[in-house]
């Protein structure tokens, strides 16, 4: 792999933004305390409000961040702010708190990998458009960055019919614990026209991530990123997303987590190789990965989307990352943050 130079001319060119903006994050683990930090060195936010059910991680975070970061004395509701974002971990919240926002006319950003939660906010769509906000849903490493790469990678085809994405690592706690019930859960592929669910830990694969972490076998699992991918490619025929996993991780997927998990992951990547008829008319594909520990990844992801959120350069709407067009421009944003694409250099099976 080599690192992906995706700078154009005037990809960097943003809009206007105005300098009072207010963003609350709800959530102040691994991602949400990291999205917050990137949001603060952005001097168009005023301010950063802080949520988070623990009251010490809450107050923590807010130590940390400084004087234009303050807690949200309230557990519950939509705290006042132009955009919303949902670090907390996965569940009805997200879709639940993500409706309430867009009735008031306030932009969301969810990092969920959750199904579930993916579903729930898409659904948000023509009410979003109505009220001409944003819901960017699955904003993080994967999903998010996966949906990116995929769409930067269309430029090199006349036609794709083929996505294929996996991820390895986990953020926080709360992303381990996510992972291990996705394991366990029937996946959802896009197949000829219409959704096929599988069983969770088949269909074993071995998948090549850049350097460092090289290659690590893969599976199915009940994993967002089709979901929010597919609907942005009409002409693919398969869509499907893998998760690494370890020997133990397949025995034990049925258990309970045996030993609670690490509190923040170690080193993690994506690959997205897309497949179908190239610029020069032959068969091929092109494959496109990034390498970050998995929170980083995410948190950098999500706080690159707010900001071009808060720039008015995502249409209205719900959908995931996959359906942003300046490519170029997102990653070259996203590398002021180190997270950098990169791309495979050398022969890749058609």
């Amino acid at each position: 792999m080599a690192f992906l130079h995706s700078r154009v001319a005037g990809a960097n060119s943003r809009a206007p933004t105005n300098t009072d903006m207010h963003v609350a994050v709800l959530g102040a683990g691994a991602i949400g305390s990291r999205v917050a930090k990137h949001l603060l060195r952005d001097d168009s936010i005023e301010r950063v409000t802080i949520r988070d059910f623990r009251p010490a991680v809450q107050a923590a975070a807010v130590a940390n961040l400084g004087s234009r970061a303050v807690a949200d004395g309230r557990l519950t509701g939509v705290p006042e702010c132009d955009l919303l974002v949902l670090a907390m971990s996965t569940g009805s919240t997200h879709v639940r708190l993500g409706a309430k926002a867009v009735r008031r006319g306030i932009n969301v950003l969810s990092v969920s990998d959750s199904v579930d939660d993916a579903r729930g906010l898409l659904q948000l769509d023509t009410q979003a458009s109505s009220n001409g906000v944003t819901v960017a849903v699955g904003a993080g490493f994967s999903p998010g960055l996966t949906g990116v790469l995929a769409r930067h990678a269309m430029s090199h085809f006349n036609h794709a019919d083929e996505i294929h994405m996996a991820k390895m690592g986990t953020g926080g706690p709360a992303c381990a614990r996510q992972h291990h019930r996705a394991l366990k859960s029937q996946s959802v592929d896009w197949r000829d026209g219409q959704w096929v669910r599988r069983p969770g830990g088949s269909g074993r694969e071995l998948v090549w991530f850049p350097a460092p972490v090289d290659a690590h076998d893969c599976y199915r699992a009940e994993l967002p990123d089709t979901l929010l991918v597919a609907p942005s490619f009409p002409d693919a025929r398969r869509v499907t997303a893998r998760v690494s996993a370890t020997r133990r991780d397949r025995l034990t997927m049925h258990l309970p987590m045996l030993r609670p998990p690490h509190p923040e992951g170690l080193v993690g990547a994506i690959r997205v190789e897309v497949r179908g008829e190239l610029t020069s008319g032959a068969r091929g594909s092109v494959i496109l990965g990034s390498v970050a520990a998995p929170s980083v990844g995410a948190a950098a992801t999500a706080a690159t989307t707010a900001q071009w959120m808060l720039e008015g350069r995502l249409k209205p709407g719900a959908c995931g990352l996959a359906a942003i067009e300046d490519t170029p421009g997102f990653l070259n944003d996203l590398a002021t943050s180190g997270v950098r694409a990169e791309i495979f250099e050398g022969a890749a099976a058609g």
